[in-house]
């Protein structure tokens, strides 16, 4: 049996326009796979496809060699947690209850919180590094902070898999490095959508890279991330060095092609 999550050709079609067209994916268990491409290469429909959020139009998502559908939402939302770009919300919360928004799979209807679903939490927002802050109000965070709430919320799921899509997006160098830098902690199968080639190359351990929905080439970033892959795919002149064999490429950006 095949472990983990997974994607064999999968497509996707909405109003009649192709978005995903025979994509497979296979993270290794424990990894941290990126997925890159420009926008509108169809990142965010790959992701919500792996999530189950999304139906594919053709082709299989499984799920430790089953199929996706087949598992169950409830079941599914237990293993796959999904983290997706910035949300926000009108509703007056603590860092708290976000977090234990994300205990809702583990819960029956209108069950009261166990003590096996607060523990969740709390270790939740020890392990983001958020304990200090769970009495907060969600509308007084920085985008930094609100970015790992979710993550937060996504790990009081207590998920085996891992789904960010562009969770850096918005916040400054500091903030995108110590988010990147929780994930890359977790023993969790990572699968996260970025747009930075130079964050990729650090923290994944291996890149899909995607253009109109089809995958270009997968593999480690120091094979994947060619000064012609950037060319083709992005459109843009760029100078790669490997200063650090430990830290994968380094992308020096020169222009336009």
């Amino acid at each position: 049996m095949t472990a983990g999550l997974g994607a064999e050709r999968v497509a996707r079609t909405a109003g009649g326009t192709l978005i995903l067209d025979g994509v497979c994916l296979a993270p290794k268990p424990g990894s941290v796979t990126g997925v890159l491409g420009p926008n509108g290469s169809g990142k965010s429909t790959l992701l919500r496809l792996l999530a189950g959020v999304l139906a594919p139009t053709a082709g299989v998502v499984t799920l430790d060699g089953e199929p996706l559908a087949g598992v169950g939402r409830r079941e599914a939302a237990r293993r796959i947690a999904l983290v997706q770009q910035q949300s926000d919300t009108q509703v007056e919360l603590t860092v708290a209850d976000v977090v234990r928004l994300g205990r809702i799979p583990h819960r029956r209807a209108w069950s009261p919180a166990s003590a096996a679903d607060e523990r969740a939490v709390r270790s939740a927002l020890e392990r983001s590094g958020l304990a200090d802050r769970a009495d907060r109000p969600w509308h007084t965070l920085s985008g930094g902070e609100r970015q790992r709430v979710q993550i937060a919320r996504a790990l009081a799921q207590e998920p085996r898999e891992l789904l960010l899509d562009e969770p850096t997006n918005h916040l400054d160098i500091q903030h995108q490095l110590e988010l990147l830098d929780l994930v890359r902690s977790l023993d969790l199968t990572c699968v996260v959508a970025l747009h930075d080639l130079n964050l990729a190359a650090t923290y994944c351990d291996e890149v899909v890279v995607l253009r109109a929905g089809r995958v270009v080439t997968a593999g480690t970033p120091g094979a994947v991330l060619t000064e012609e892959l950037v060319a083709d795919v992005y459109g843009v002149r760029a100078r790669i060095t490997h200063p650090d064999p430990d830290c994968g490429p380094h992308i020096r950006f020169l222009g336009t092609v």
